[in-house]
């Protein structure tokens, strides 16, 4: 019997997997289902985007000596995620934090001489130096948010015209009004209840 059972078992998989019912999850899908998917507020998102490019700089900094390159294609994964962690209800913000992030990361790496003078400077050519990976992460948060911005409205038409159609069927399943009409009811009364006929005076 044991041997009957694991022949059988056997046989199963192998109908399932010919009929296509086990279909293989390709492994980049399973790698992306694994990977953390916060819903951040806008706050959240823009104090994600700073902290991470502060960090990101310092490392930079102590690390390759400054290096723009380096910084710049670190800014462009934290843009990305920055769009794509933050909750439906705040996408407008993820183009406006990005900058605002890389500004604060660019401050450790800028150098200058010391005073605010120097700094303010120094963090101002930095900017413009590094204009084309602000730009190119703030078009890449931007394209996110856009993509997100369509599909929710599309999730969400389909759910309202699902209701709609829902609640079509339901109030069609009943008559107008609620009422049941009188021949139905009259039809489903007991025999003994019906009606006499009046005696003619």
């Amino acid at each position: 019997m044991q041997g009957a059972f694991g022949e059988s078992a056997t046989v199963y998989r192998a109908a399932g997997g010919i009929g296509g019912r086990g279909r293989a999850v390709p492994p980049v899908l399973l790698a992306l289902k694994r990977f953390p998917n916060p819903r951040l507020t806008g706050i959240g998102a823009g104090l994600f985007a700073a902290l991470t490019m502060f960090v990101l700089a310092c490392l930079d900094r102590l690390l390759f000596d400054s290096s723009e390159l380096v910084y710049g294609l670190l800014f462009l994964p934290v843009s990305a995620l920055t769009a794509l962690w933050v909750r439906p209800a705040d996408l407008v913000t993820a183009p406006i934090s990005v900058p605002i992030a890389f500004a604060v990361g660019v401050f450790p790496i800028s150098g200058g001489s010391e005073g605010f003078g120097g700094q303010t400077m120094a963090l101002v050519t930095a900017l413009a130096v590094h204009a084309g990976w602000l730009y190119g992460g703030t078009l890449i948060a931007g394209l996110i948010v856009t993509v997100r911005k369509v599909l929710h409205l599309r999730a969400r038409q389909r759910h309202l015209l699902a209701q709609g159609r829902t609640g079509g069927a339901g109030k069609s399943s009943r008559p107008a009004g609620g009422r049941v009409p009188r021949k139905a009811a009259g039809a489903g009364a007991p025999a003994g209840r019906a009606e006499r006929p009046r005696a003619s005076r």
